[in-house]
């Protein structure tokens, strides 16, 4: 079962994503900030990083660029979920690293599909 690392420091965002993802089957860990994401990986790495871009402590920019540039962490998948939604954004997110990006609010079901794509490349929806 996938484990899947969802960093953001919105109460509310965090408990829906965290029900939604538990209920599809995946594993889930939490952060509240960019510096608890990374320490939560140090304990267990996660398949996939749903990581808002504003956060206290470390951005989710920060927290990508520090992934990529880890040997141990490089194949992690990241999806960023952001309320800036601008093309600047979304560009600085891909070109750090990030293999997705998501403005919010977002359809449940995209997120699902999108993840699923990035965990399994050959994955089609039904």
């Amino acid at each position: 079962m996938p484990l899947i690392l969802i960093a953001d420091d919105d109460p509310t965002v965090v408990i829906a994503l965290q029900h939604l993802l538990e209920h599809s089957g995946f594993r889930v860990l939490v952060a509240h900030d960019g510096q608890d994401a990374l320490e939560a990986m140090r304990g267990e790495v996660p398949d996939l990083i749903l990581l808002d871009v504003m956060m206290p402590r470390l951005s989710g920019y920060d927290v990508c660029e520090r992934v990529r540039a880890s040997p141990e962490w490089r194949h992690v998948r990241i999806l960023m979920l952001t309320a800036k939604g601008g093309v600047v954004e979304a560009r600085k997110g891909l070109a750090l690293g990030a293999d997705g990006y998501m403005t919010k609010p977002f359809s449940t079901h995209e997120l699902l599909a999108k993840i699923r794509r990035l965990l399994c490349p050959s994955y089609e929806p039904t």
